[in-house]
């Protein structure tokens, strides 16, 4: 299991990222209008950008950021995933105009699970902890990260850096 924090007190999660140059398991989440979002419907690389709930500040500032983000990298497809419903993702995404990335729902999946990424105590147990991963187009791990506090955004440099 992995640790990070919220609000400064220890949050484990129920395992660890995959590792760097390992291969990324497979997806399954619930895109908009309920329809399946699989790793198989996203070609090309890859950017997950995993978080609690698109309802909290820092939560949306990241969805802004790799929305932004997404309109400059090539051969990329940006995907918010959280435990949060279709719906409220789609509202969110609607109501600010986000239209560069695609959202993943968790919630009826063991996305959490395989990305050892589900916090398994804390008062956000349960929800994702926010973290990104970056696979290339064959599936293959570029790059991850746990946030070392989940009140904090991660680190957008460092993610487009490892598309190259």
């Amino acid at each position: 299991m992995a640790t990070t924090a919220f609000k400064g007190n220890p949050v484990n999660t129920v395992g660890e990222l995959p590792a760097s140059g390992a291969q990324a398991p497979s997806f399954d989440l619930v895109g908009e209008g309920l329809s399946a979002l699989t790793s198989a419907d996203v070609p090309g690389r890859v950017v997950l950008n995993i978080f609690p709930s698109i309802d909290t500040g820092v939560c949306a500032a990241s969805v802004r950021k790799f929305n932004e983000l997404a309109a400059s990298l090539e051969d990329t497809t940006v995907v918010n995933v959280s435990q949060d419903l279709p719906f409220a993702q789609a509202r969110f995404c609607g109501a600010e105009g986000i239209d560069k990335v695609k959202v993943g729902s968790a919630f009826r999946s063991t996305f959490g699970k395989d990305y050892g990424v589900t916090m398994a105590d804390g008062p956000m147990a349960g929800l994702l902890a926010r973290s990104v991963v970056v696979l290339d187009a064959d599936g293959k791990v570029l790059h991850t990260e746990l946030v070392p506090e989940i009140t904090q955004e991660p680190d957008y440099d460092a993610a487009v850096s490892a598309l190259g």
